[in-house]
C-alpha cells in the first residue's frame, strides 16, 4: 500500500514538474515574447541554432534568451517547446499552466515576484537601463537623467522600462506602445526623442541603427533599478522546477555566457529585421 501512494505522488510530481510529455521525452515548454533582440526574436526560416514555434509553426524564435533555455533542457533531459507570446501573457499563460517556463527578457521585479517565481539571473551582468537617441539629437550628450528634462520618452507597454520614465524629473512621458519594435520606429522617424531599453539591447540596436546611439551614464547618474535582472519565471509552487533551474544555470559560465550573448547580438545585427 505505502509502495502505491509512493508511485501515485510521484506520477503527480511529473505532472506537476511538466505540462506535458512529449512521447517518451519530457517537454520544457517555455514563452517567448520573439520581439526583444539580442534576447529573442523572430526568424523566418530554419537554422542550426533557431526553434520552430509550436503555435506558429511558419516563424522559428532565435536570440540569447532560447539559447540558454536549450542548455537548461538539455541538463534537465528535456525536448524544448517555444511559444510566442504576447508580453502581457506571459506570466497568465504561465498560471494557466500553458507553459512551465519563461525565457524572454523578464526581470524579476517586485511586482512580478507577486505572480510568479524568478530563477536565478542568467543575464551576463546585472541589468542596467539607458536611453537610446538620434545622433543629431541634442539629446545624443546627455550625462544624466536631468539632461531629459522636456523630452518626449516612449516605452513598451506594461514594462520596467515604461515605469522607468516616471523617475526622469521633467520628461515627457509618451504613452506607451506594445512592441520594442514600434517603440524603435517611433525613434527613428523623430516622433520621440528617445525610449528607455536596457543596455544589452541598446548596443544591439546602437550598432544595427547607424543613426542612433546609447547614452552612457557616468556610475550613479542613470536609473535605480529595483530587481536583479533576467530571469527566468515559473509558477509559484513549482520549487522543484525553479531548483532545476537554477542548478542547470549554475553549470552554465560567465565565459560561455558572454560567448553566446555575443553570437546573439552579430546575429540579431544581420538578420533580425
Amino acid at each position: 500500500m505505502k509502495k502505491y501512494v509512493l508511485l501515485v505522488l510521484i506520477l503527480c510530481l511529473s505532472v506537476f514538474y511538466f505540462s506535458r510529455d512529449y512521447g517518451e521525452k519530457r517537454v520544457l515548454r517555455i514563452g517567448v515574447e520573439c520581439d526583444y533582440a539580442p534576447n529573442n526574436w523572430l526568424e523566418n526560416e530554419p537554422t542550426d541554432t533557431n526553434f520552430v514555434i509550436e503555435n506558429d509553426p511558419k516563424h522559428y524564435a532565435e536570440g540569447y534568451d532560447l539559447q540558454i533555455a536549450k542548455l537548461v533542457a538539455d541538463e534537465l533531459h528535456a525536448k524544448l517547446v517555444v511559444r510566442k507570446l504576447d508580453w502581457t501573457d506571459l506570466i497568465s499563460a504561465l498560471n494557466r499552466q500553458e507553459i512551465d517556463a519563461v525565457f524572454s527578457g523578464m526581470t524579476d521585479s517586485q511586482e512580478r515576484r507577486k505572480r510568479a517565481l524568478f530563477s536565478d539571473v542568467y543575464d551576463i551582468a546585472q541589468t542596467e537601463y539607458t536611453i537610446i537617441v538620434n545622433k543629431a539629437s541634442p539629446y545624443a550628450k546627455a550625462k544624466t537623467l536631468g539632461d531629459f528634462t522636456g523630452a518626449k520618452l516612449v516605452a513598451q507597454k506594461n514594462t520596467n522600462l515604461d515605469e522607468a520614465i516616471a523617475s526622469i524629473h521633467g520628461a515627457v512621458h509618451v504613452t506607451p506602445v506594445n512592441t520594442v519594435r514600434e517603440m524603435l520606429r517611433m525613434l527613428v522617424n523623430g516622433e520621440v526623442d528617445g525610449t528607455v531599453i536596457n543596455y544589452d539591447t541598446g548596443q544591439t540596436y546602437e550598432r544595427k541603427y547607424k543613426n542612433l546611439v546609447m547614452i552612457r551614464f557616468p556610475k550613479g547618474r542613470g536609473f535605480r533599478l529595483d530587481f536583479n535582472g533576467i530571469c527566468a519565471g515559473v509558477r509559484r509552487g513549482n520549487t522543484r522546477l525553479l531548483d532545476d533551474i537554477n542548478a542547470a544555470l549554475a553549470k552554465i559560465s560567465r565565459r560561455e555566457r558572454q560567448s553566446i550573448m555575443d553570437h546573439a547580438v552579430l546575429r540579431a545585427i544581420n538578420v533580425q529585421p
